[in-house]
């Protein structure tokens, strides 16, 4: 399948198999590729803080490149806690998204939730006091068809070439 297909035919699926076992390859194929996801200063913020030892994210790099980039790490987050929560929810988001196409391409069904109680579920958790919870992704194998699409809006509905008129 390739990444206009998975794109295209990846539905939220709203109830799965609860007899259906992932094996520990398809988990660690799916966790594997996700972390593979885009995210700033490649802190890859959806478990880390940013200012958690940031050297490690740049230590495959060139000197010159990590000498630049481990500083603005910290220059851009200290002290932005609403900058530092926005980043972590853009990176879950993306890593979110990664992991539901690599399921869709590996025949497993997936389904974003949020619309949860984030603080009861930190403390089930047992969540550190600097993470959050940014969303769940349910992934299994379909009890049943998912819903049909509600309808995309219109690309000039969406799609702003340049600057707002």
């Amino acid at each position: 399948m390739n990444v206009s297909q998975a794109i295209e035919t990846r539905r939220a699926v709203k109830a799965f198999d609860p007899g259906h076992a992932m094996p520990e390859d398809d988990i660690r194929r799916l966790t594997q590729l996700a972390i593979l996801s885009p995210t700033a200063f490649n802190i890859q913020n959806w478990l880390l803080a940013w200012d958690r030892d940031p050297a490690r994210y740049w230590r495959n790099a060139p000197n010159e490149v990590r000498e630049f980039m481990v500083p603005a790490i910290g220059q851009y987050y200290k002290g932005r806690e609403a900058v530092q929560r926005d980043e972590a929810m853009r990176s879950c988001g993306m890593a979110a998204m990664t992991l539901m196409l690599a399921a869709q391409e590996m025949g497993y069904a997936s389904c974003p939730m949020d619309g949860f109680d984030f603080d009861a579920v930190g403390r089930l958790l047992n969540l550190p006091p600097d993470h959050t919870v940014g969303l769940f992704v349910a992934i299994g194998k379909p009890a049943r068809e998912p819903w049909p699409r509600g309808g995309q809006l219109a690309l000039n509905e969406v799609v702003i070439t340049d600057r707002f008129a």
